[in-house]
């Protein structure tokens, strides 16, 4: 992978605003992209959650969540060590199985990946809203938004319909502040 640093990316820090996650970039306080993406959630979204919550029930869905997301975690984790050249080691249960899930990812998209620009870096739509993106740069030789999802079985299309929205909310946000065209969306 080659690292080609042409862009300045801002500093960020992280805040709650009424429990949405916000982005202090420059003197604006900007709503995350997936607080935005909640908060327009489809009630048929709504409505399917809320009815696999019943069947499994609220102890054992939130334990599946809390799962998910402590895996997640730890895989995007050890992504942003490989994108880095670094080494990294967490033998607790979720950091072996995230281990096994980011070197499918590596193994299976790093290849096709040309070049970075950054890496976990903030994005931002003046006014409008900010998010981090796991990776922006070229990817089969077409600027691009990548990112990193981790999942136990696939999904079907309409389950994902955020990940795209939210890919192209962050190309917006290079676009507009950075002067690319950025052409794709990639999900590893």
């Amino acid at each position: 992978m080659k690292w080609n640093k042409k862009f300045t990316y801002p500093k960020s820090i992280r805040s709650l605003i009424n429990d949405a996650r916000h982005y202090d970039v420059g003197n604006e306080k900007l709503p995350s992209v997936t607080t935005i993406l909640s908060a327009t959630q489809s009630s048929e979204k709504r409505e399917s959650l809320a009815r696999w919550q019943a069947k499994v029930g609220k102890n054992e869905a939130e334990r599946v969540k809390n799962v998910a997301g402590k895996r997640g975690t730890a895989m995007h984790q050890y992504l942003e060590y490989m994108v880095a050249e670094k080494n990294l080691l967490d033998l607790t249960e979720e950091g072996v199985e995230a281990k096994k899930m980011a070197e499918v990812v590596r193994d299976k998209g790093f290849n096709d990946l040309e070049e970075i620009w950054g890496s976990e870096v903030v994005l931002s739509y003046p006014g409008l809203y900010a998010g981090q993106t796991d990776l922006v740069g070229v990817y089969q030789g077409r600027e691009s938004i990548v990112d990193f999802k981790q999942s136990n079985k696939p999904k079907r299309e309409e389950w994902i319909e955020d990940y795209y929205y939210q890919m192209v909310a962050y190309a917006m946000a290079h676009d507009v502040i950075h002067g690319t065209q950025i052409e794709q969306g990639v999900i590893l």
